[in-house]
């Protein structure tokens, strides 16, 4: 099935999107890395659904906009793309600092929403239970901890070096900075707010996640009314390219029986 790929003027922003498949409306937020290519799981994917990725504002091939100061921003953004392509019953999917800001949209208004999903997300904070302070580490470094099978880690890091890609990741990381850098990674407002929540709620986490810890996931659903969670073992941050199969089985499974 192919993808097309096109630019997007939402709140005028010029914003790069990837969509593909037919169906119901999923749309995918992408964590701190960004949204370069079509990944297998979103190939998958869209067998099933319409398929949408945008990338954030800030982020690869998107502009950078004069009103993006916080998460919250990056929120009513989304809001307003659902609004500009008229989606209905959306399957929001959201990882790490994607599930952050799917999080903060759904407590602002979950009304255009049928599910959400948040993998690893970022956003809130458990005392006693640190992060990963990935602004600390080295590019290979901060490659290597998001995923348990360091052969994957291998591939990531097997990429031809190139200018644009460098100015890419330099783009993404210097956002990632804006948004997350004070408090790391999460909002202290959050947590207060997630009780808003009214749609069908999936929390995913990799067992040996060295980011944002399984903790976590267990306290998004404290956090968040009737939701469930699920933990891939043997598996670190990226599950969704970790474990794409058991990903993909995970939230076609938890939207069909939401659906019914």
């Amino acid at each position: 099935m192919s993808v097309a790929e096109s630019i997007e003027t939402i709140a005028g922003c010029a914003t790069r999107i990837m969509r593909g498949g037919s169906g119901a409306p999923l749309v995918f937020l992408h964590g701190a890395g960004g949204a370069p290519t079509w990944l297998p799981f979103m190939q998958t994917l869209s067998k099933r659904f319409d398929v949408i990725v945008p990338e954030h504002p800030g982020f690869g091939g998107s502009e950078t906009p004069d009103w993006l100061d916080n998460v919250g921003d990056l929120a009513c953004f989304y809001l307003d793309l659902i609004d500009r392509f008229g989606l209905e019953g959306v399957n929001l999917v959201g990882q790490s600092l994607g599930g952050w800001i799917a999080a903060e949209l759904a407590v602002r208004n979950d009304s255009k929403l049928k599910t959400l999903t948040l993998c690893a997300a970022a956003g809130i904070h458990v005392k006693g239970v640190p992060r990963t302070d990935t602004f600390m580490l080295s590019p290979e470094e901060g490659t290597r901890i998001l995923v348990r099978d360091q052969s994957i880690a291998d591939k990531m890091l097997d990429v031809p070096e190139s200018d644009e890609r460098t100015m890419t990741l330099l783009k993404n990381r210097l956002t990632t900075a804006k948004l997350a850098w004070q408090p790391r990674f999460y909002n202290p407002d959050l947590a207060k707010w997630l009780h808003r929540i009214s749609v069908p709620t999936l929390i995913l986490w990799g067992a040996e996640d060295k980011v944002v810890p399984q903790a976590y996931g267990a306290a998004y659903q404290a956090l968040v009314p009737g939701s469930k969670l699920k933990i891939f073992a043997e598996c670190g941050h990226l599950s969704q390219v970790e474990k794409p199969d058991e990903f993909v089985e995970a939230v076609t499974s938890f939207i069909r029986e939401a659906s019914r």
